[in-house]
């Protein structure tokens, strides 16, 4: 099981708690976990990514490990904390403004 945190506006969206968890099959990557988590919750589909190129929406950044993974390739591996459950995969609804 994968745990993935969820910024307010898409717990409220979603209506789900700050964490859920998902199932993915295969190799664990930013791809793998958004393709999971839009099939568990479809009302997040275009939220998160574009829904024809599925690339990230602007203002949305990826966390796993207190590292950012928002530049990182889709398909680069998660690191192992994650694919095992122990950290949570961070989808953030970025801040801007001065």
């Amino acid at each position: 099981m994968i745990r993935v945190e969820l910024p307010a506006h898409l717990q409220t969206l979603a209506r789900v708690g700050y964490e859920v968890t998902i199932d993915v099959e295969g190799r664990v990557t930013q791809r793998s976990v958004l393709d999971a988590l839009e099939a568990a919750y479809p009302v997040l589909r275009g939220t998160i990514r574009d829904h024809v190129t599925y690339t990230r929406r602007p203002f949305i950044r990826f966390f796993a490990c207190e590292a950012d993974w928002t530049h990182e390739s889709p398909d680069a591996p998660l690191p192992s904390d994650v694919a095992s459950g122990r950290e949570p995969f961070l989808v953030v609804g970025a801040l801007a403004g001065g």
